[in-house]
């Protein structure tokens, strides 16, 4: 059965801060060196961020339900040129969680849905995103939905660096 999928309340915040939890868990599970922990207030802080973003207008964050309970969400949001990403204006979707129990039942592909109407509505010229490397089910949805890779995130801890004989 599909899920239910609405612009999120102040009242879903608890479960906001839960999915944010779990994207925080599932990327530091992929690669704990480059992605921080679970802390006792990641929940906390991530409901809270999210719920910041609930009146601005230029961003979006929905949610998907069933049977009364929040089951994944997407954050999504209109930004202007970006020169360290060396881009122009366009829709960034930042992210989408759906709870591990309702995965493959196309609720993300709902939440995507919405995220990428919304960010057409505002003309954006294009979305970009970014997923783990690990993260293959993400890049499938994606993919199927005409995104295409453009850009490869390279990590290196500093500990592993070459030292240099003086900073400059």
């Amino acid at each position: 059965m599909p899920a239910t999928i609405r612009r999120a309340t102040r009242a879903d915040l608890p479960a906001l801060g839960r999915l944010g939890a779990l994207l925080v868990r599932t990327h530091h599970e992929f690669d704990p060196e480059r992605f921080f922990a679970v802390s006792p207030q990641t929940e906390q802080g991530y409901g809270g961020f999210l719920g910041s973003q609930l009146k601005e207008p230029d961003v979006a964050v929905f949610v998907a339900e069933a049977n009364g309970e929040v089951i994944g969400y997407t954050y999504a949001g209109v930004e202007g040129y970006d020169y360290m990403s060396l881009r122009g204006p366009a829709g960034v979707l930042h992210d989408i969680v759906v709870d591990p129990t309702h995965r493959k039942s196309g609720v993300g592909r709902q939440l995507l849905e919405h995220a990428l109407a919304f960010l057409k509505s505002h003309n954006v010229p294009r979305v970009v995103l970014s997923t783990a490397v690990k993260n293959t089910p993400a890049q499938r949805l994606f993919e199927r939905a005409g995104f295409r890779p453009t850009m490869i995130e390279m990590t290196a801890e500093a500990r592993d660096l070459p030292s240099e004989t003086s900073p400059g």
